[in-house]
Formats: C-alpha cells, structure tokens, sequence
C-alpha cells in the first residue's frame, strides 16, 4: 500500500501555512518520517504530475494534486474530529492523515452527520 496520499495530504496542509515550494523537513516531522524518504515520495509524485518537485528547494501541489489532496483533506478532517471528539485519541490529526486515504467519501459523510447531529443532541441537552 502506498503512503503517497499521506503527503500529498500533508503537502496541501503545509500550503495553507506557508508559501510552496514546502520543504521535505517539513512534511517529514509532520508525519514522522525521514526527510529522505519524504524527498523520494516527492520525487514519485512528482513523476505522476501532482508535485512540483525541486532538489533543496521543496514541492508544490500541481492542480491536479491540489485537487486529490483536497478530496483527502475533507476525509482527514472527519477522522481528526471523531478521533478527537468520540475516542480522545493522542496523535488524532497524525492518526487521521494516516488513514484519510482508505475511508471511502460515504463513509466519511456518513461520520460527519453523526458527529454533527451528536453534537447537536448535546447542545440541546438530549
């Protein structure tokens, strides 16, 4: 199974807290894995056109890989909240980017009306 939807996920997170390129370092701590390997996942998405990738400089989301990443983040941000909310998980957001990429759109939306409508439930005191 491949990891690479974990940093295009993180690659779209980083984004939106710094300018691009993003540096290796930087998506590596926040997965917790080596900046070589995380220079190498960039290397194969960029081969598949959804990174830019420069050598010492960092990667940018193509728009294609722009697109997958936000797909991913409506998922991440699901989990995060349910792992967050539901099981009170340390590492939730690390957990949830992890598993982004194998909860299907249904499932997703599903766990997000739930957590929605308990929310709910708890504010009118139910």
């Amino acid at each position: 199974m491949t990891q690479a939807p974990q940093y295009l996920l993180a690659l779209y997170i980083a984004q939106h807290r710094d300018e691009p390129p993003i540096s290796s370092g930087t998506v590596a701590e926040m997965l917790g894995r080596s900046g070589a390997t995380t220079s190498e996942t960039f290397q194969r998405l960029a081969g598949d056109s959804l990174v830019t990738y420069e050598p010492y400089e960092g990667a940018t989301l193509t728009e294609d890989g722009w697109e997958r990443a936000a797909e991913l983040h409506e998922t991440y941000v699901t989990l995060s909240w349910f792992f967050r909310d539901a099981l009170d998980l340390e590492q939730h957001e690390l957990k949830a980017m992890r598993l982004a990429n194998d909860v299907s759109t249904v499932v997703s939306e599903q766990l997000a009306t739930a957590l929605l409508q308990d929310e709910l439930d708890d504010r009118e005191g139910k």
